[in-house]
């Protein structure tokens, strides 16, 4: 499977199946509401806070599998498996956040 890391894509394998995940605008929305959020920094803040339960993770991940197009409830997101299991799950958020606000070193300084 192709993905466009520019556009903020990842890959990830789900019950064995290869899906795209992509947090776009309107899966970031979605977040921002799920999360309680003014805005994105506050987003941003809540989730890089590395405290995430397991239900953080099925909005993300739902989020992030919506965002690319397809067509799943937070309940499907729940049923599904992980090589890995949490662990799994928690890299490929993880991944997709990054790939979607970039890492902390990636970021330019804000000090003059």
């Amino acid at each position: 499977m192709s993905v466009n890391r520019h556009r903020g894509e990842i890959a990830a394998t789900f019950d064995g199946k290869p899906f795209r995940l992509c947090l776009t605008l309107g899966a970031l929305a979605e977040l921002e509401d799920a999360f309680a959020a003014e805005d994105l920094s506050a987003l941003v803040a809540r989730l890089s806070a590395g405290r995430l339960s397991a239900s953080d993770i099925v909005r993300i991940l739902g989020c992030g599998l919506r965002g690319a197009g397809h067509a799943v409830s937070d309940d499907e997101v729940r049923a599904m498996r992980c090589e890995d299991g949490i662990a799994g799950f928690a890299r490929i958020v993880s991944e997709l956040l990054t790939a979607t606000f970039g890492s902390a070193k990636e970021r330019p300084s804000t000090d003059p």
